[in-house]
């Protein structure tokens, strides 16, 4: 199911939502055959858009990173997922994150 909030390609699912604080833009990539456990990474940014971009393991998880502009986010959202930026689906709602 794709809608403004949800997106899918290339075996990631993305999921964008936002909690009284926080725009948050979750990735999931689901593990190949014979792999392990799927990858995750998150994008956060404050609710009201201006702050720079965190990017996390998981939507609730501990900061690794600050970023200014979203392709910086999704390019490190990218390696920890295993593939390249250009591959993340982006939901509608998402599209606007770090401008």
């Amino acid at each position: 199911m794709t809608d403004e909030r949800t997106a899918e390609a290339n075996g990631i699912a993305a999921t964008y939502d936002e909690t009284e604080t926080e725009r948050i833009l979750s990735f999931e990539r689901e593990a190949g055959a014979g792999a392990g456990s799927s990858a995750t990474a998150a994008i956060a940014q404050n609710v009201e858009g201006y702050a720079m971009l965190k990017v996390r393991p998981t939507a609730d998880g501990d900061e690794l990173e600050r970023y200014y502009g979203f392709d910086m986010a999704l390019d490190h959202a990218g390696e920890l997922l295993g593939v390249s930026p250009h591959d993340l689906p982006i939901p509608e709602a998402a599209e606007d994150m770090g401008m």
